[in-house]
């Protein structure tokens, strides 16, 4: 499923303007990312919590050399499902 079939869907179950859904979900998505950049945790309720964690640095290997190369520590986004999305998807 695409942000354009989510707003399809929206659009026709509760009788909006196409227009108007597309602009409040990409807000809300905007919102999300824009929180999880500052290095907030993201709680939606039923749903799930996005998270910014730390990935160490390590030593990786070139497959292509078999060199070893450092791979510097970075950060990544997690999302941890909620109970309710967990019990549905089962």
């Amino acid at each position: 499923m695409t942000k354009k079939d989510i707003v399809l869907k929206i659009s026709e179950d509760a009788q909006i303007k196409q227009i108007d859904v597309k602009r409040v979900v990409q807000m809300t998505l905007d919102l999300i990312v824009s929180a999880l950049s500052h290095g907030e945790t993201v709680e939606l309720r039923n749903f799930g919590v996005f998270k910014v964690k730390s990935r160490r640095s390590r030593i990786g290997r070139n497959p292509k050399t078999g060199q070893t190369v450092p791979i510097p520590e970075r950060k990544v986004v997690s999302f941890k499902v909620g109970m309710v999305m967990k019990k549905k998807v089962k």
